[in-house]
């Protein structure tokens, strides 16, 4: 999952070095924090939070085999 959400940002962004997901995970659900430069927070939100809508339903998708909940948050 971690990795999914990192190529997903990195391609969006313009400063793919400074793109962090960190991963917590507990017994019902996994905990993804997506770290961008704040320059490319707009880039990763998208008009009226589209693409982070689209973020989370591609990680949704991914993750039903795993039978967890899977949250993005997408932080500073």
């Amino acid at each position: 999952m971690k990795e999914l959400v990192e190529i997903i940002a990195k391609s969006l962004v313009d400063s793919p070095d400074e793109v962090v997901v960190i991963e917590n995970e507990n017994e019902k659900s996994i905990v993804l924090e997506l770290h961008v430069a704040q320059s490319d927070m707009g880039k990763v939100i998208g008009k009226q939070g589209r693409i982070a809508k689209a973020i989370r339903s591609v990680v949704k998708a991914a993750a039903s085999k795993y039978e967890k909940k899977v949250i993005v948050e997408i932080a500073q």
